[in-house]
């Protein structure tokens, strides 16, 4: 019997390797993978379904949720997660010195409902008392002007959204000081053109990141991988396939970063560092799965209805196929 063939897209992360190289082969599934940045895979599959299965920003996907035909359905695999502390950065026309100096600010961010975002402004909240209403939000092009929502919106009124002018960019506008901040998955070019005129507001960031992880033990989801919702509803069982093959990906790549001889990373004190996330972390540092992350889960669905992106507050349970919940045992 011939295999079910299902495009797949995704950036080329170390644990999706295996799965590209053909080492790890989902049951009853001939995979067909490409690699594209993660910005042309979501906006092809967010605005054209493009693919079976890819890699999708995990807030673009809750919107899609809310939507009549909830064109998707994910599985818990997280391909990309990040500390965000380090992506918000400041002009130096702004007077911004704090979290509080954000309140009624003109804040840049290549779209409103973006993963990262999401969590910068919840983590601003939570831990600084930035209400995620009191700035104003300019949306995009971060290096290329004309960037609009992929995915269309209805905010309540007290979240302020505009649209920047389509010759300009963020990264323009926050070095002229027509912005006071920007909130992005990456930095402003301006940063690295203009340092004395753009900085981060928290330079010691990664140190503030080991608090926040020490303190909430949120090590924040960027990502998802999400199904075309007809494929699964004709074939249930393609969750739990892709599913236990991205693990064993994902496995392949702890295993080999136990072996210490020769690195195949290029940094310089790759030992150390997985030596640090282990102990700080847990040996599963980059979890799979519902229920190691429900907490985790839990903050950032919180933070997508307090910030007018979800109608309603979902639960984790919302978000996945139920076969991927749990497994048998013998």
């Amino acid at each position: 019997m011939s295999k079910l063939r299902l495009s797949f897209s995704s950036w080329d992360y170390d644990r999706v390797r295996a799965l590209r190289d053909g080492t790890v082969q989902p049951e009853g599934i001939d995979l067909n993978c490409m690699v594209h940045t993660v910005e042309e895979t979501f906006f092809r599959m967010a605005r054209n379904r493009e693919f079976d299965v890819a890699e999708m920003s995990l807030s673009s996907y809750t919107v899609s949720l809310s939507k009549p035909d909830r064109p998707f359905i994910a599985i818990p695999v997280f391909p990309s997660r990040m500390f965000r502390h380090g992506f918000t950065y400041v002009s130096d026309k702004s007077g911004i010195r704090e979290p509080k100096d954000l309140v009624g600010k003109r804040i840049g961010t290549p779209e409103y409902q973006l993963t990262a975002p999401v969590w910068i402004r919840g983590i601003l909240q939570d831990e600084y008392g930035l209400d995620p209403s009191s700035p104003e939000y300019f949306t995009g092009g971060l290096f290329e002007p004309g960037r609009i929502e992929k995915i269309a919106l209805n905010l309540p009124e007290k979240f302020k959204v505009h649209t920047i002018p389509t010759d300009k960019t963020l990264s323009s506008m926050i070095e002229t000081g027509e912005l006071d901040a920007i909130q992005a998955p990456h930095p402003p070019s301006t940063f690295y053109s203009a340092p004395d005129k753009v900085k981060r507001l928290f330079e010691n960031y990664v140190e503030i990141e080991r608090g926040y992880y020490r303190k909430t033990k949120i090590f924040p989801i960027m990502h998802t991988v999400a199904i075309r919702r007809e494929i699964y509803e004709k074939n249930p069982w393609v969750a739990q396939s892709l599913m236990k093959a991205f693990a064993e990906a994902q496995h392949q790549v702890y295993e080999n970063l136990r072996h210490q001889e020769a690195y195949q990373i290029m940094l310089p004190w790759l030992m150390a560092h997985v030596e640090e996330a282990r102990r700080d972390m847990g040996d599963d540092y980059w979890a799979y799965g519902l229920e190691p992350n429900r907490h985790v889960l839990d903050t950032f669905l919180r933070y997508h209805h307090e910030q007018g992106l979800s109608p309603k507050r979902l639960k984790p349970e919302d978000l996945f196929a139920p076969e991927t919940f749990e497994s048998f045992k013998v």
